[in-house]
């Protein structure tokens, strides 16, 4: 037999970690993401971060995986706790009036993922699989036209409301959604 084997005594580490990358991400921007920032935000000393990944690419990637996963798992709970189509439009127009689907600080990390990933193939890639997994989610109601359209009416309106800054005429959303809902097939 060997030596003795090491026990990590972090064992959350690369979890905090990826993390810290979407914090400094969220405060920064993609572009301005360093290995030292995150180490400093993740409380970890720098060679940490080598340790656990080969490259800034890919705490970048991971981390953007961590939170379409987070945010998909959401969605995919709001929309099975609805127990019919009357249901799931409230949960839609819930999704998209409130910070149930995104708060500010996800809203800047989607838009950091969706620009990061058209120059970097498995960031775009993560982006594809997010949309699956929310046109799944949504397929538990609607047709799977519906399905698309709803979902760009999540992603729209929900950006709007960021950049607007103020919240969003809940009748005027929900009956959008009944619409797109009942209409598109």
């Amino acid at each position: 037999m060997g030596g003795s084997r090491r026990v990590a005594n972090d064992p959350l580490r690369k979890e905090r970690i990826l993390d810290a990358a979407l914090t400094v991400i969220a405060e920064h921007g993609v572009h301005r993401t360093t290995h030292r920032r995150i180490a400093e935000a993740a409380g970890v000393p720098l060679g940490s971060l080598t340790y656990h990944f080969d490259s800034l690419e890919t705490i970048l990637t991971e981390a953007f995986r961590r939170l379409g996963e987070s945010m998909s798992a959401h969605y995919d709970a709001v929309l099975r706790g609805a127990a019919d189509r009357s249901g799931a439009i409230d949960a839609v127009t819930d999704l998209i009036c409130g910070e149930t689907y995104a708060t500010p600080r996800e809203l800047t990390l989607i838009n950091e993922m969706y620009a990061y990933g058209n120059h970097h193939d498995d960031v775009g890639e993560l982006g594809r699989q997010w949309l699956e997994r929310s046109w799944a989610s949504l397929a538990l109601h609607f047709t799977p036209p519906a399905c698309r359209a709803l979902d760009a009416l999540i992603e729209g309106w929900t950006i709007h409301q960021f950049v607007e800054r103020k919240p969003l005429d809940r009748a005027l959303v929900h009956t959008t959604v009944t619409v797109v809902a009942e209409g598109v097939r």
